[in-house]
């Protein structure tokens, strides 16, 4: 946690061997561990890292999902720390930085897939939700789930020719079948973060409710609900849950397909949930949560219009946006600061993409022409095979060169990546 509007970590890169599953595997940790430390600070703060990278060939860090400079020493993706170097990283983030749920991973292309699938990825929280909480809510428990999987050869979590619909180990916060412990009526507030490399999650708890308060780390302006929630590669929703009668319940995730193309991931429990202890009488939830942004995009004047189309050769061997892959020497959307642009996303392949744009969030407009009711900015969003998304960006306080992508980190080591330069 940061101390006095500081938060000082040093971070060492390196294949250490961990328990994972009843077992010991060869995997590459951020200080030693499958699941490293959760980072923790407040709007206004500055996060000061100092990576000491023991892995090979490079590696960088990625702050996913937070509004902070894409230049210099700060969330700068181009980036390589060999073998053997220490470098110093500064983020000074903004007092309008929204709380929420946000992850670290490596992005050092094109080895993130392999490296966030070995093991290179945690969590970060931008502490304030409270705030827009009723008061009698205010103190709850927090649970996080930092869904992560892990893919087994020999004595070591997999890291080449990693095949997405692959037998896989699905763990919540680096275990097997964890228990949650809840008491019955008792409101809790849970993190539910995609930081897997590649996989989608399906996650519903029978019986219950996902009452949504954030969507990746964006407060809503109206709390939405839902039996079952889409979790795409990349992305995080703060919930409320409320504890059901007194027994067992599994938290899983569900069959989901991504298309002929793509993958079918099974249904497989994740955790077990259990309610015990004398009964609370159920908090009455919020409808209402966050005020709404000051810049209303519906409305705003744009300023520029871009398609972006995502496409696949035939054997899912390379990937595109716009017919090219990725070139970090390259800018493929200049967009000016202080402005509002409207892209339309077009995915022209059978498969379904998870769409990330770095440093500033979008509004959703429409998904396959049909208008989108926004609750919340987004960094990320579903697209569906043979579908589009329209997008709404507004670039504020930073200028600098950073990129767009699909956040199956397989698809964007293989090409499916371009540069965005902010400039004035």
């Amino acid at each position: 946690m940061s101390r006095d509007g500081v938060l000082r970590v040093r971070i060492v890169v390196e294949r250490r061997q961990v328990e994972l599953a009843g077992r010991r595997l060869w995997a590459l940790t951020y200080n030693g561990l499958y699941m490293p430390p959760t980072l923790r600070f407040r709007p206004g703060d500055r996060l000061d890292v100092t990576m000491v990278n023991r892995v090979h060939p490079y590696t960088n860090l990625h702050v996913h999902g937070l509004h902070v400079s894409p230049a210099g020493n700060s969330d700068n993706v181009f980036i390589h720390i060999h073998p053997g170097e220490t470098y110093h990283y500064v983020y000074q983030f903004p007092r309008t930085l929204t709380p929420g749920t946000y992850w670290y991973h490596s992005h050092g292309h094109p080895h993130a897939a392999s490296q966030v699938a070995a093991g290179m990825s945690g969590i970060i929280i931008v502490d304030g939700l409270q705030r827009y909480l009723p008061p009698d809510l205010r103190h709850i428990t927090e649970h996080v789930v930092a869904l992560k999987d892990f893919q087994v050869q020999g004595d070591s979590i997999r890291t080449e020719d990693l095949h997405i619909g692959g037998a896989t180990n699905r763990t919540v916060n680096g275990q097997l079948n964890p228990t949650i412990q809840i008491r019955p009526g008792e409101t809790q507030l849970w993190r539910l973060a995609n930081i897997s490399a590649n996989i989608y999650y399906r996650l519903r708890l029978p019986g219950q409710r996902f009452h949504v308060i954030t969507q990746d780390a964006s407060p809503v302006t109206r709390v939405w609900s839902a039996d079952s929630l889409v979790i795409p590669a990349g992305a995080r929703y703060d919930v409320l849950v409320q504890g059901g009668p007194a027994g067992r319940t599994a938290l899983e995730t569900l069959a989901y397909d991504t298309g002929p193309a793509g993958n079918s991931f099974p249904r497989q429990t994740l955790a077990t949930v259990v309610s015990s202890g004398p009964a609370i009488r159920p908090a009455a939830l919020p409808t209402t949560f966050a005020p709404r942004p000051a810049v209303d995009l519906s409305r705003a004047p744009i300023a520029a219009r871009h398609t972006l189309v995502f496409s696949e050769n035939s054997a899912g061997t390379q990937f595109y946006i716009n017919g090219r892959t990725f070139d970090e020497n390259r800018v493929d959307v200049r967009s000016r600061l202080n402005t509002v642009e409207e892209w339309t996303v077009r995915n022209d392949s059978d498969e379904q993409h998870s769409f990330h744009v770095h440093t500033n969030r979008f509004r959703v407009m429409s998904i396959n022409g049909k208008p989108y009711n926004a609750l919340s900015l987004q960094d990320t969003v579903n697209l569906p095979a043979r579908g589009e998304a329209v997008v709404r960006i507004h670039f504020t306080d930073f200028t600098g060169k950073t990129v767009l992508h699909c956040h199956i980190l397989n698809h964007e080591d293989m090409g499916m990546m371009a540069v965005l330069q902010i400039v004035k």
